[in-house]
């Protein structure tokens, strides 16, 4: 049996069946992980979003932004970006039956000594606090108030933890930690406006995973989001966003050995 952890595939739909035939994946002793944005600015969201949930128990999917993105404009809600592509799930007529799937997918995986959530978690944040905090969202996004939920999802702030935080602001923060982040001070204040490598690092702030005195060490933590930061593998930290929607690489790294997969991008969207 393998373990194979796929970075961020934004509808990228034949580039992961070109990376699925690859690994040679057996959907009877195999499992697939995703870190998060299976869908959105790629050219095939609609066949990728039903290619992962056909997947069934064989699949592993946690959110992100992307994906938090779908639901949110499903609802009603958020500004619609002109480069997204999500048009086609919203107009197909199993659309939801996806939504509902898609909305009742975790924020984030503990399995062993892996962990995995899209972007990141902050230093003060143990993996059993971490995956309490994850539930609290999960919880209402899979009930009654998931539509008050999404109204009022978007924006940056509180941009640092505070176990006080009360409502939505607490799961606001909970969500933009683990499916927004990349820089932060070392006092946990979140940075959101830099996208670039670790060396443009705004000032006062650093990888989110180079945070100093981590509450979450003894884990390894299994990441994506950040493209320009590329395949990372270090000890504590796997990150697997590798552009394939910039024309990148799609990447899958193996749990049980660390092997790395990769396939050339099959579609990009410049």
């Amino acid at each position: 049996m393998g373990t194979y952890v796929i970075g961020d595939v934004q509808g990228c739909h034949d580039s992961l069946l070109a990376l699925v035939q690859k690994i040679g994946f057996r959907p009877r002793r195999d499992r697939l992980w995703f870190v998060g944005d299976i869908v959105n600015r790629g050219p095939k969201s609609l066949d990728t979003l039903r290619a992962i949930r056909g997947l069934g128990e064989a699949a592993t999917v946690v959110l992100g932004n992307h994906d938090l993105y779908l639901l949110m404009v499903a609802a009603g809600w958020g500004k619609r970006g002109k480069d997204d592509t999500i048009q086609p799930i919203l107009d197909a007529p199993d659309v939801d039956q996806l939504l509902d799937w898609l909305a009742s997918r975790p924020l984030m995986h503990v399995e062993g000594r892996f962990a995995m959530v899209h972007a990141g978690l902050l230093a003060q944040w143990t993996i059993p606090r971490a995956r309490e905090l994850a539930a609290e969202v999960e919880s209402v996004l899979q009930g009654p108030s998931r539509q008050a939920f999404l109204a009022d999802l978007a924006g940056n702030t509180p941009a640092k933890w505070s176990d006080k935080l009360k409502g939505q602001n607490r799961l606001r923060c909970i969500v933009n930690a683990m499916t927004r982040m990349r820089f932060c001070s070392p006092e946990g204040l979140m940075e959101f406006k830099h996208k670039g490598p670790p060396s443009n690092a705004p000032e006062g702030a650093m990888p989110w995973f180079s945070v100093p005195r981590r509450q979450h060490e003894g884990y390894t933590i299994l990441a994506g989001h950040w493209s320009a930061l590329g395949l990372c593998i270090e000890p504590g930290f796997v990150g697997l966003d590798t552009g394939c929607l910039w024309g990148g690489k799609l990447t899958a790294y193996r749990l049980e050995d660390g092997e790395v997969f990769q396939v050339n991008a099959a579609e990009a969207t410049k």
